[in-house]
């Protein structure tokens, strides 16, 4: 308790008063609420485990070294990747570069658990991509996004990758890999590659190449690759409501593991045909089937006839074809149709190629011929039906 004595004076009288101010009737500033202690939050506790990225990353180094050349230099960790070009062996060389990504087969792996196919399908892809210019791969990247980190995963998708990647000599030399809990749900994932690879620039294949008369040489290839997914995955788990393990006897196959039959890869057996200069023009069968890719190597003022009743059309396509009622020309435009890659060849170097295809006991299948036209003309006509 406080306490004062105040004198005032009024008419000359003065009196004493006693004020008295007590700590119980001032204003008291309001009792806060009891704070409950604060857990500590973590990079995890928000989607994100760097302890589950840096297993995956160990994984990745260990399978992703094996495929090295002795161009590379250093090893995976570093802020970048070097590769040192080996200057006695190219005269005037040109890099080729090219990115792509496998698409919703993904989908599809993820399905049935069965992811290193993918990882191969992916080099494939790419290496056929920079083939139709005439180029042999060097080194390749790799860019994985995850919802969830999944170590087992990362490493059978790598897996795949560098057996793909050590079949035609590419070194996997890098990528990125990222775990995105708000973009991706559990379980799925996202897969692109980016690969570079060197061709003489005197032997870079051009459209100029290509003339009336040359000849449509198809390679096989071992089924949807890795295009028409979209469409396919309707059709089957919607439309006809199968599961992957589902035995379909009209493809001799479970739906699943047909579905993930390998994007074939080229390469092997056509270094030798490129290399000697044998092929015109190469264009490989992707998105937009043969209608959206054999034009790519096509000068203005030609045209590619084909017969469609010239090759073989795996079961496969005639089964998603029956389900979906498809007509011919949105086939031809969606899935590759048993056709993975088709080869620009001048009648002069007709017989060494396919002496080449036969000492490799290689299918192949003449389709059609280059024929001069009307530019304002659509570049690829069809004559003949489908063997589906």
């Amino acid at each position: 308790m406080l306490s004062c004595i105040r004198t005032s004076c009024v008419g000359g009288v003065c009196s004493k008063r006693l004020i008295r101010n007590s700590v119980e009737n001032s204003p008291q500033p309001p009792k806060l609420p009891q704070q409950k202690e604060q857990p500590r939050i973590q990079y995890a506790d928000a989607g994100v485990d760097i302890s589950r990225a840096d297993q995956a990353k160990e994984r990745i180094r260990r399978m992703a070294s094996r495929t090295f050349s002795r161009s590379v230099m250093g090893g995976i960790g570093s802020f970048g990747a070097l590769f040192a070009l080996d200057k006695k062996r190219w005269r005037e060389p040109v890099l080729v570069s090219s990115a792509d990504g496998v698409g919703t087969k993904l989908k599809v792996a993820a399905a049935t658990g069965v992811h290193s196919s993918v990882g191969g399908d992916l080099v494939n892809h790419c290496v056929n991509d920079i083939l139709c210019l005439g180029a042999e791969p060097l080194f390749f990247l790799d860019y994985l996004a995850m919802g969830r980190m999944d170590p087992d995963i990362v490493e059978q998708l790598v897996e795949g990758m560098t057996r793909a990647c050590h079949q035609v000599g590419c070194s996997l030399v890098g990528g990125e890999t990222a775990e995105l809990p708000d973009t991706y749900a559990s379980g799925e994932y996202d897969l692109a590659g980016f690969i570079v690879g060197i061709v003489e620039r005197s032997r870079v294949l051009k459209t100029s190449a290509v003339r009336a008369g040359d000849l449509l040489i198809a390679l096989p290839s071992l089924g949807l690759h890795t295009n028409g997914y979209s469409l396919a995955r309707k059709l089957i788990f919607e439309v006809a409501g199968l599961a992957p393990d589902t035995y379909v006897p009209e493809v001799s196959n479970k739906i699943g593991a047909e579905l993930l039959m390998p994007h074939r890869c080229y390469w092997p057996l056509l270094k030798k045909i490129v290399s000697q200069g044998l092929a015109s023009g190469i264009a490989h069968i992707t998105g937009g089937g043969i209608p959206g890719n054999l034009p790519r190597v096509l000068p203005r003022g030609t045209q590619a006839v084909i017969d469609l009743g010239s090759w073989p059309v795996p079961p496969i396509f005639s089964y998603l074809a029956r389900l979906g009622q498809i007509e011919r020309d949105e086939l031809l435009r969606t899935f590759n149709l048993g056709v993975g890659m088709i080869l620009v060849i001048s009648p002069k170097n007709l017989r060494a190629v396919e002496g080449e295809f036969k000492r490799r006991r290689e299918k192949y299948f003449r389709i059609g011929e280059i024929r001069n036209a009307d530019s304002r003309k659509s570049q690829v006509v069809f004559t003949g039906s489908l063997n589906l």
